[in-house]
């Protein structure tokens, strides 16, 4: 660590720790400069008051990220800071960490809905659709109609026919989605939790099995800039594929497929506007 990221690391912390009020946390008696102290800091984070006290003066070396994420809880930092954080004591961000989730902002749900003409979708690390717009309704699949249990992209990809047959080259989606969801849920730290899935898809699935067993990691920027569908009511469709990280929800992806068709466009927007 240089002296000056050791300096802006001490000076962030000891701006995060003179905010916070002593009473709140059971801490009483008279005080000179505001905030918690050093050694409160450190007793709440579980780490020498030495060490700590090194680290605001900007002479403590760099510290593990154990120690960083006991640090971030015990100053209650918010996700942003502790990201900042970390990219001051390690220069990188720190791994993600996963939140189960059942919907999204409105506010994110209206970006969707704006989004007239091009169908899209939020996903999580293990590829369940949470929020999609009408035209993702019409064009993809319908996943209102479907229990939140039931609306994971490999499922659909795998064991639905009716998806299957919609893709017009089937065997080269189904390789990428699983080289980036085997890539997803490692950099969630998910591994664990996805393995029901896996288990469940190498099962019922012997496409996907082999497509598993092939150990092959793929992002998105690995894609097909288009994506081509066989649309029962729309015919031939082709669209161009873009992803997007959620901002504050590194765990959340947002996909966006945009016609290359003008007139495909407008047919999209009143098929999912009389949806």
């Amino acid at each position: 660590m240089s002296v000056n990221t050791a300096r802006s690391l001490g000076d962030f912390l000891r701006s995060r720790r003179t905010r916070l009020d002593p009473a709140s946390f059971g801490f009483s008696g008279r005080r000179r400069t505001p905030g918690l102290r050093r050694e409160e800091v450190a007793q709440r984070a579980n780490i020498s008051p030495t060490w700590y006290t090194w680290l605001e003066q900007g002479r403590g070396g760099a510290p593990s990220a154990e120690v960083l994420d006991r640090i971030s809880s015990a100053l209650m930092l918010t996700d942003t800071e502790r990201e900042h954080l970390f990219m001051l004591g390690l220069g990188r961000p720190p791994e993600v960490r996963y939140r189960p989730v059942e919907g999204v902002s409105p506010r994110l749900q209206r970006l969707l809905d704006s989004l007239q003409t091009s169908p899209a979708i939020i996903k999580t690390a293990t590829w369940n659709v949470v929020a999609w717009n009408r035209a993702a309704a019409v064009v993809l699949t319908d996943y209102g109609a479907l229990p939140p249990g039931q609306r994971n992209i490999l499922h659909f990809l795998f064991r639905d026919p009716a998806v299957r047959a919609k893709q017009h080259d089937w065997e080269s989606v189904a390789r990428f989605v699983v080289g980036a969801f085997r890539a997803d849920v490692a950099r969630a730290g998910l591994v664990s939790e996805a393995a029901e899935l896996v288990d469940e898809l190498c099962s019922a699935s012997p496409e996907f099995d082999a497509l598993w067993r092939d150990n092959d990691v793929l992002g998105h920027s690995d894609a097909d800039t288009v994506k081509r569908l066989l649309h029962p009511t729309l015919g031939p469709v082709e669209l161009e594929y873009s992803a997007f990280s959620v901002d504050g929800r590194p765990d959340l992806g947002m996909i966006v497929y945009t016609p290359v068709d003008g007139e495909i466009a407008e047919r999209i927007r009143v098929l999912a506007a009389s949806a």
